[in-house]
């Protein structure tokens, strides 16, 4: 294996780990809570930890990452994660459930952050673009995750066994990636406290409006199926599996779409078919015209994200490392808040108008297209 290509391996071992380890938790979720005893509105504040634990890590794990470079931030990150699923399939208590999930969410924020820093490094080098292949990789581990735990919990295997047996796999995938990490540029300095300025800002903006329609589908995708009488309750939840699905083949595919396009066409057109996705879900009268608008939104978010990173490893107004630490983070605030705002207001105008909110916002995505990856975006 050439040192490109080992630098290309590890890099998509660290995000198909980051993916794996996420999406293993999704089905330990109504184990937690029977084994607890807790109300909905208890689970809501545990899985509030994960999220809370991720984005104050990112903050620390932008500097850290500045003055240490990737390796370390994506090792550490991913063998906590490893380490402490078991313990998320096992924790007796409320307390020390919520401490696990903090420390869970704490070390998927230090891996993210690391392994997007090491992407664009890698990316730089290639001279091409690899950056949508790669997030593809973290959805690929989060359908081999969630599906391997499914599997093993359906075949009697007990919830600590099947996190132990994934967790093995992450150390493993880790081992293998470990000696082919490249070093990723140091500053001799780097802020506690990680403030997006310059261009930066506006990357940010962009990727927590992005990654608000993923959250809002993720939660709130079903309840509009169903409150709409398209689908029954059980099976609405196939509008977020097709959109799933859709935004994985739009990144496997999307470093091919790219390096014809350009990240400015990609970003703009994407942001439209998003848009159009949208319409046709808010609009249609049954169930295979919203199945439908989940494609398109999937198929048309897929690649703005991925382009924003590397815009933000290119940019110059600061240190790329804590450039992507600030997209990262505001980026997952977005898929954090963002639900429950969108459930705040749905309580108010009603859930399809707040969904037509989240689609005129999404209008910024094309809009701001030219100014995002224009000569100032790359200036000081």
């Amino acid at each position: 294996m050439t040192h490109d290509a080992g630098s290309r391996f590890a890099t998509r071992a660290a995000f198909l780990v980051a993916g794996f380890g996420l999406a293993c938790w999704a089905p330990l979720v109504p184990l937690a809570k029977a084994r607890l005893g807790v109300s909905d509105g208890t689970l809501g504040l545990l899985l509030l930890c994960l999220g809370l634990g991720s984005v104050a890590a990112m903050q620390l794990a932008g500097p850290l990452t500045s003055r240490m470079g990737a390796r370390p931030a994506v090792i550490v990150g991913g063998a906590g994660q490893a380490v402490l699923l078991p313990f998320l399939a096992y924790a007796p208590g409320v307390g020390s459930m919520a401490l696990a999930l903090l420390l869970f969410g704490g070390f998927l924020g230090v891996i993210e952050v690391g392994m997007n820093v090491h992407a664009v490094e890698v990316e730089k080098r290639a001279d091409r673009p690899l950056m949508s292949g790669f997030h593809g990789l973290f959805s690929v581990g989060g359908f081999v995750g969630a599906s391997m735990m499914t599997l093993a919990f359906s075949a009697g295997l007990a919830a600590v066994t099947g996190a132990i047996v994934a967790a093995a796999l992450m150390i493993a995938a880790l081992i293998l990636a470990a000696p082919r990490f490249i070093a990723t540029p140091r500053a001799q300095e780097a802020p506690l406290l990680v403030v997006p300025r310059g261009i930066v800002v506006l990357l940010s903006l962009l990727a927590a409006l992005t990654f608000l329609t993923e959250g809002a589908i993720l939660d709130w995708g079903a309840l509009l199926l169903s409150g709409k009488g398209l689908m029954p309750a059980a099976q609405a939840g196939i509008g977020y599996s097709v959109f799933a699905v859709a935004m994985t083949f739009g990144r496997l595919t999307g470093d091919a779409v790219v390096a014809r396009l350009g990240d400015r066409r990609t970003m703009f057109w994407g942001g439209l078919l998003a848009i159009a996705g949208y319409v046709v879900l808010l609009t249609a009268p049954v169930a295979p015209l919203a199945f439908a608008g989940f494609l398109l939104i999937g198929l048309g978010a897929s690649n703005t994200v991925p382009v924003l990173f590397r815009l933000a490893g290119a940019q110059k107004a600061m240190p790329s490392g804590l450039a992507i630490a600030s997209v990262t983070t505001v980026g997952y605030a977005g898929i954090l808040v963002g639900p429950a705002v969108v459930g705040f207001v749905a309580q108010g105008i009603g859930l399809p108008n707040a969904f037509w909110i989240l689609a005129a916002m999404l209008l910024l995505v094309p809009l701001c297209a030219g100014l995002a990856t224009g000569p100032a975006s790359r200036g000081s």
